[in-house]
Order: C-alpha cells, then structure tokens, then sequence
C-alpha cells in the first residue's frame, strides 16, 4: 500500500512568507517568536505548537486547525516510515 509522504509545514510557512514579502525577522515579530525558532521550524526542525498555529491564524495564514493537522499528519508519517524500515 503505497502511503501520502507529506512534507512539513514549516515548507508551506516559508512559501507563504516569500509570497507575502515577509522577512524572517518581520514573520518571527508577527507570530511572537524568535527568529532561530522559526529558521528551526522552517527548515522542519521542530514541530509547529498550538500556540504557532493560533498565532498564523492571528496574521490570516489559513486556521490553527489547519496547521495543527498539517503537522500531525506530517509526524505520524515520519513515525510509520520508522516502523516500515
């Protein structure tokens, strides 16, 4: 059974802060983080928090609901991935 490989959403914020001109300094002030934070969550370091998606909620990128899935599908796939090795 072939199975969805999803990427991490920390992909989907950085082509949405290039698409909105955003500087990384101008996203980490908006969503109230510091900035090596979102470089980690951008580059798929680190996972995005219920308090992240509710800030990209805040500046109009989509629902929290949105994010909080998007990640949870993205860590259960990696976790199948580890079993099926």
């Amino acid at each position: 059974m072939r199975r969805h490989n999803p990427t991490h959403p920390g992909e989907s914020i950085a082509d949405a802060m290039r698409e909105a001109g955003m500087s990384a300094t101008e996203l980490a002030a908006a969503l109230g983080m510091e900035r090596g934070n979102l470089y980690r969550l951008l580059r798929g370091q680190i996972a995005i928090s219920p308090r992240t998606a509710v800030a990209l909620e805040a500046i109009g990128w989509s629902n929290a609901e949105f994010w909080c899935r998007r990640q949870a599908l993205y860590d259960l796939a990696r976790y199948r991935r580890g079993f099926a090795a």
